[in-house]
């Protein structure tokens, strides 16, 4: 999503019609996505701004309103492989809240609508909102003879077949039901069954992403048997063609398909005016984490059918209903333990175990509770932070993912904390290897650090493995081939112990009796592919070797700046063996690196300074040759200037195209601003190529730039 969009209110008419554009574009391709491909391409909170947007420039702008808007329909045209069922009366979304306002602004217009008084009683139902896939069931003399998906409200897909797999859907009604019974709900998967199913899918290396699309894929299946195999329910909570209506009021239909056999939401409760509705939300969004199925809000309906009927509908939504939300990116759930991990730098660095919850489209069982003090609820400063509440197993919680970044504890309900619960213990010795853990203390600062840390160092099994994780990865020596996976299992196994071992590990297999090429997941061609790929980095960028050996403090771009800085390997090791000594000239010429701190260098000076390190650098040395940098042309074109790359790069790596450009003297940024000169995009460049163009950046493609460097 673009985060500096203009406000509607600055658009001048031809930008509204260009932004309108954009929108009906970006809006039917998640469409798409969400209903046909079962594959969100954004979060809800990010779709629902998009659609919200497109609103407020047709509000403002309602000559521009196009003959394709969002607003004139729901969903995305069914997709190829069912036959198409057109539904008697239209299956149309609802209408969003996001806060208390908008709730009483719905009642409020009710009223207005109905000609009542302003402090006139207005009856409604409330019920979860549940997060799957809708779907109509038709019957016909109380025999169920079609069931389609909502599709695009209009026409949906015919899946009788795979909705007659369904317990929880009957399959004849019970006599003296009207001719024709049109039942409305929602197919979900509780949590339970989808992390058994999950496991299940794992051994064919496809997973699904949260409980709707395992919902939505598996009730789409070709074959029957499958959607069959698959644990599936069903929530009944609406009707469209009915021949003869059971009752009189929206609670009185839902209680009469609960007496037909269908499953209903327990939580479903009739309220009179805008506070019970809140109440109730309040109480169905505390017990969310609790309820084994994912909803997303609850949604309010007149109660009354006569009222209804004389509301009737504005565009794609019924005046009489509107569903209010969930805060975006947030969930409750309980925090069942506190695991403590210990990474390949030492850090004990404590992790929430979650009951499974859905946040922002992905089901969440793990959270990041940082450190000591962020349990104990005391901030960097020492202040409190989340109002002091510390953080205990059994707790209620409040769970934040945002974008890509790991989920994280924000707040804990004491309301519902156990009696018996206790304060979490962090430990002071490693889970590990029983090292002492210990909170360093900088002198410099008079800080203690945040983080404790194990002190068993190469001893620490979980160090050892961490290590080798980081030696091998993508931005270190890039072995592929030897992933997360493989370096656990060969660990264990007395195959790899330390960097060396992976040089060497041909040479003892040659001589080994139980060879890799026998062993489970390995076949004779994949072991051959293993060991090439490690011979082909037996030569490696200066760079990579650096970032490789995990030296604490020393990431990616510290790395480089020491390649560039001494441009051999041999220069780097006598310049960190020397800065041992804090008075040489070695350390001082460390500390003037711009952009390598103090920090960085003691951690340099004391891995380089450990006899352990030492000896493993030997022998790695003697199987690996870091490459020699090759010097900065100064005077290229590019010397000095800022450069983005973006879209498929058809001709080089990403990483070989930033490793060209910085060895012409460029500076490689991920992201366009107004310091950006110079943007090379290639084919599916979207929002930086656009960003280039509002910002008046020069941009060209891949000929472009080898053009501009004399390639």
């Amino acid at each position: 999503m673009n985060g500096e969009q203009k406000p509607v209110e600055a658009l001048s008419e031809d930008e509204a019609a260009a932004e309108l554009q954009r929108l009906v574009a970006a809006i039917a391709e998640y469409d798409r996505l969400y209903y046909q491909d079962d594959a969100p391409g954004v979060t809800d909170a990010e779709y629902d701004a998009l659609r919200r947007r497109n609103l407020a420039i047709e509000t403002r702008f309602p000559a521009l309103k196009r003959p394709d808007s969002p607003t004139e329909r729901v969903g995305a045209k069914p997709a190829g492989k069912f036959s198409k069922v057109r539904h008697s009366l239209p299956m149309l979304s609802l209408d969003n809240a996001f806060n208390d306002g908008d709730v009483g602004d719905f009642v409020d217009r009710i009223r207005r609508f109905l000609g009542l008084a302003a402090d006139a009683p207005v009856v409604l139902t409330a019920e979860p909102k549940i997060d799957g896939l809708s779907a109509s069931l038709r019957y016909e003399n109380g025999r169920l003879v079609v069931g389609a998906t909502r599709g695009d409200g209009t026409v949906g897909e015919e899946i009788t077949a795979n909705l007659r797999t369904m317990d929880d859907i009957p399959k004849k009604l019970p006599d003296g039901v009207p001719d024709v019974v049109e039942v409305r709900g929602e197919v979900y998967m509780s949590h339970a069954d989808f992390a058994a199913l999950n496991k299940r899918m794992e051994e064919s290396g496809r997973v699904f992403a949260n409980p709707r699309n395992a919902a939505a894929g598996s009730l789409r299946q070709l074959d029957p048997a499958i959607t069959a195999e698959r644990p599936l329910k069903f929530f009944a909570y609406g009707w469209g063609e009915m021949s003869a209506m059971p009752a009189g009021t929206q609670m009185g239909m839902v209680e009469t398909f609960a007496a037909w056999g269908f499953s209903i939401s327990p939580l479903m409760k009739v309220f009179n005016g805008t506070s019970e509705l809140l109440e109730h939300y309040r109480k169905i969004e505390a017990q969310r984490a609790g309820l084994g199925y994912d909803i997303d809000g609850v949604v309010y309906k007149v109660d009354d059918l006569a009222l209804q009927e004389r509301l009737g509908f504005a565009s794609r939504f019924p005046r009489w209903a509107i569903a209010h939300k969930f805060p975006a990116e947030k969930a409750t759930t309980v925090l069942e333990d506190i695991e403590i991990q210990v990474g390949r730098t030492g850090a004990l660095t404590p992790v929430a175990k979650l009951r499974p919850v859905t946040v922002g489209g992905v089901v969440v069982s793990n959270a990041t509770l940082h450190n000591e003090d962020y349990i104990k609820g005391i901030g960097r400063d020492g202040e409190p932070i989340r109002d002091g509440k510390d953080i205990r197993a059994g707790d209620t919680v409040t769970v934040q993912r945002a974008g890509d970044v790991i989920p994280q504890v924000i707040d804990v309900d004491l309301s519902q904390r156990r009696v018996d619960s206790k304060p979490f213990e962090f430990p002071t010795t490693c889970p590990e290897c029983g090292s002492d853990a210990v909170r360093e203390h900088d002198e410099k600062t008079g800080r203690v650090d945040a983080v404790r840390r194990c002190t068993g160092g190469l001893i620490c099994p979980a160090q050892a493995i961490e290590r080798l994780k980081h030696f091998v990865s993508r931005g270190a020596f890039d072995i592929e081939g030897l992933g997360d996976k493989q370096v656990d299992v060969f660990y264990k196994d007395g195959l790899i112990a330390h960097p060396s071992d992976i040089f060497t590990l041909r040479e003892r297999d040659e001589r080994s009796l139980k060879k890799l090429k026998d062993r489970e997941g390995f076949g004779e061609t994949s072991a051959k592919k293993l060991f090439d790929s490690i011979d082909a980095r037996r030569s490696v960028e200066l760079y990579r070797f650096i970032y490789g050996l995990g030296i604490r403090h020393v990431g990616e771009g510290t790395a480089k700046l020491l390649a560039r800085t001494y441009g051999n390997w041999a220069s780097v090791e006598e310049a960190a063996r020397s800065a041992h000594d804090e008075n040489s000239d070695a350390r001082a010429n460390l500390l003037a690196i711009d952009g390598i701190g103090a920090t960085a260098v003691e951690a340099i000076a004391q891995f380089f300074a450990e006899d352990h390190n030492l000896e493993e650098l030997k022998r790695l040395l003697e199987n690996v040759t870091p490459q020699d940098v090759v010097a900065v042309q100064s005077d290229s074109p590019v010397a000095g200037k800022t450069v983005v790359f973006t879209g498929s790069l058809e001709q080089m790596s990403r990483d070989e195209a930033k490793a060209m450009a910085e060895r012409l003297g460029a500076k490689v940024s991920g992201s366009v601003s107004s310091k950006t000169d110079l943007v090379v995009a290639g084919p599916g460049a979207g929002s930086k190529l656009k960003k280039a163009a509002e910002l008046g950046v020069d941009t060209t493609d891949e000929d472009g730039w080898f053009k501009l460097i004399g390639r």
